[in-house]
């Protein structure tokens, strides 16, 4: 049973770190992402869904766009 519990727990583990590794990241820390910095983690992301993302059409995506995005499935989490 302890070998059950212990292959369970680094499954869960080995999903987690696939979510952490598609992290958005602000390389050039003005606080929002660019379509290039969400291509980072999101390689096949279009200039479409960039669109949908950028709820309020303002050429960036911030936190709570992204969050929303990935709420929504538009974008994996």
């Amino acid at each position: 049973m302890k070998k059950v519990m212990i292959a369970a727990t680094a499954s869960l583990l080995g999903v987690a770190g696939m979510a952490i590794a598609q992290e958005v990241a602000d390389t050039d820390g003005d606080g929002v992402y660019s379509m290039e910095e969400l291509m980072a983690a999101y390689p096949n992301l279009t200039p479409e869904v960039f669109a949908l993302v950028d709820a309020n059409a303002d050429g960036t995506v911030d936190s709570d766009e992204l969050t929303a995005a990935q709420e929504a499935g538009t974008l994996a989490n």
